[in-house]
């Protein structure tokens, strides 16, 4: 007998929230019956029905409906609880606003309990409502928080006053609630609430400007070691708008907070190294000696914190060691890569190896860069022949490094050789009369061999460029010609337009038929900057060969300064916003940040992304 096949269990009908309808029934009347319920169990009970909706919320599915039920349910004063109930409410109240409306009396009531967990909890839901229609209700209990006598209840408040502050500004301006805050920032005696007020006015003020007296910067000061670190760090930004009115004044400064160079966190350690910075500007000397000061801490956090925590600490290093590359000459080995550092790590210590080089350290750097470009990390390796370039072009005596660099050209790399060829033109536009050395190097590779557009675009230059020193340049860059039309990189066909043209008015006789050939290719090309100086070079020739030789082949200068990736006015906006995702990114603030479009009767004046949460 055939057997009969199974039957499949008819799955449960699906509600609009995509849970079965079916779960979502038992979990309403299970809230229901257990609303008000005074039976043993029914507090544990209570917790687990809540801890499944929260469950059931945190994976998008909608438990909207059961918003009367849970209100109903989280009567009491179970703090537990009421830390579900609350995440529950601040989740929904805002997508719907006419349920929100419920909660209104029952948080309003949980802000008058003897409980100061459930106050402050209560008070700061209330708060995340943000819906603008709720204003009215959030004034009274943010004024009675603000003088509460918990501090956890008054520094909730205080974050509360910056949510009213943006569902309703002139609200918040004409319940007296910035004038209040000021007054506490000074005369609270709980340091956390002094943190969390002096973060609500930066963030109405729009700045510090308008909150920066002596007499505030000295109370926080003096209390500076009763903050948390993160509030010390915002106690530290903060004070470092402000300027010293003498030298005597920025030196108590720097002797009050000495012992926060050594803290254990890097983040209050740049704190206090930014503060140092910007209150010694107008005092030349001392500033200078503030870099000798922050360099010890610095490094000591480089080389002992989290890999994450090493990036951000080398990345304000880096910042300092461009504006005073000698006083970290001496520490170079500081910055020598380790074999458990990761990539991004080592790409910035390679960075900082060749910003420290000088004449006294210069070979033992060379010598350690030379081991890495055999990294089996590629980037790694093409970063340490860079950085030895870069060593190169600002180093007079570069005979022996220069040797370190060329031996590359002979690696069985294909990377080596083509980032040896790059980094090759840039000496010899630095160093024209070495070219002998670097072009001998390079007449011994095979064209046909490069794979790189730019490295195959450095040698073509190089064969042009310096035709009359290479005997046999033409007969070295006639295979590449005549595969002109299938050389895929314009920047190469730009190349090769551009050394056949010069080739031809160093030796016109060799290279007249070649030039020829890559002339009417050039003109017939499609790329329209390739074709445009085919065009040039062919009219220029044709009106006249010396004029062509002035405008083409004409004697150039050795470049004594290349130009770096940042503008020097770039480079002081970074330093002005030292301590700030600005270094790390190494762009000023306004490169990255937008301010967001106003809403409507909105003022404009929130940061995309900001707001407290």
């Amino acid at each position: 007998l055939r057997a009969r096949p199974r039957r499949r269990p008819a799955m449960a009908s699906a509600s609009k929230s995509g849970k079965p309808g079916g779960e979502l029934e038992d979990l309403r009347a299970r809230l229901r019956s257990l609303a008000g319920s005074a039976k043993a169990g029914a507090a544990e009970a209570k917790r687990e029905t809540f801890r499944k909706v929260v469950s059931h919320m945190t994976v998008s599915i909608d438990v909207s409906a059961l918003f009367t039920e849970m209100i109903m349910a989280g009567a009491g004063d179970d703090a537990v609880l009421k830390k579900m109930l609350y995440l529950y409410l601040g989740t929904y109240a805002a997508q719907k606003p006419d349920l929100a409306l419920l909660t209104v009396n029952a948080l309003q009531k949980d802000c008058a309990e003897p409980d100061p967990t459930i106050r402050g909890l209560a008070l700061r839901s209330l708060g995340s409502l943000r819906v603008p229609n709720l204003v009215e209700y959030l004034v009274g209990p943010l004024q009675t928080g603000l003088g509460d006598e918990s501090s956890y209840v008054r520094k909730t408040a205080a974050m509360g006053v910056l949510k009213l502050y943006h569902l309703d500004a002139e609200a918040c301006v004409d319940a007296g609630f910035v004038q209040r805050l000021q007054e506490m920032v000074t005369a609270d005696r709980d340091a956390a609430v002094v943190a969390n007020c002096l973060s609500t006015l930066v963030e109405i003020e729009g700045g510090v400007e308008n909150l920066l007296t002596k007499a505030l910067v000295y109370s926080l000061l003096n209390r500076i070691k009763e903050f948390s670190e993160y509030s010390q760090c915002l106690v530290l930004d903060f004070v470092s708008a402000y300027r010293p009115e003498s030298a005597d004044e920025t030196f108590a400064f720097m002797n009050l907070l000495e012992d926060r160079m050594s803290h254990t966190n890097s983040a209050v350690v740049l704190a206090t190294t930014k503060l140092f910075l910007k209150i010694t500007l107008g005092l030349e000397q001392v500033h200078q000696q503030v870099y000798e000061r922050v360099k010890v801490p610095l490094l000591t956090a480089a080389s002992t914190a989290s890999p994450e925590v090493v990036f951000a600490v080398l990345s304000h290093l880096r910042l300092l060691v461009q504006r005073a590359p000698l006083l970290f000459a001496l520490d170079y080995k500081q910055f020598y890569l380790r074999y458990s550092d990761p990539s991004y790590v080592k790409r910035i210590k390679l960075d900082m190896l060749a910003e420290v080089a000088d004449a006294n350290n210069v070979y033992e750097i060379v010598t350690e860069l030379s081991e890495y470009a055999g990294d089996i990390d590629v980037p790694i390796a093409r970063a340490s022949l860079r950085a030895i370039g870069t060593i190169a072009l600002r180093t007079e005596d570069m005979g022996g490094i220069s040797e370190r660099l060329l031996g590359f050209l002979e690696a069985d790399a294909p990377h080596l050789v083509n980032e040896t060829l790059v980094v090759s033109k840039d000496l010899l536009r630095r160093f024209p009369e070495r070219a002998f050395d670097v072009l001998e190097a390079a007449a011994q590779i095979a064209p046909t061999g490069v794979s790189e557009p730019a490295a195959r675009a450095a040698l073509v230059w190089m064969l042009g460029e310096f035709g009359h020193v290479i005997p046999a340049a033409p007969y070295t860059l006639e295979p590449i010609l005549d595969e002109f039309t299938d050389e895929p990189s314009p920047e190469v066909r730009l190349e090769l337009l551009g050394a056949a043209t010069k080739l031809f008015l160093k030796r016109p006789p060799e290279c007249q038929a070649m030039l020829g050939r890559v002339l009417a290719a050039g003109c017939e090309d499609a790329h329209m900057d390739v074709h445009d100086r085919a065009l040039m070079y062919y009219r220029l020739l044709q009106h006249s060969p010396q004029a062509a030789e002035g405008v083409i082949a004409a004697p150039k200068a050795a470049v004594l300064e290349f130009a770096s990736g940042m503008s020097e006015g770039s480079k002081e906006a970074i330093f002005a916003e030292f301590n700030s995702l600005s270094v790390i990114y190494q762009k000023p603030a306004a490169a990255f940040l937008t301010m967001a479009a106003p809403a409507d009767g909105d003022d404009g004046g929130v940061p995309a992304g900001g707001g407290a949460a």
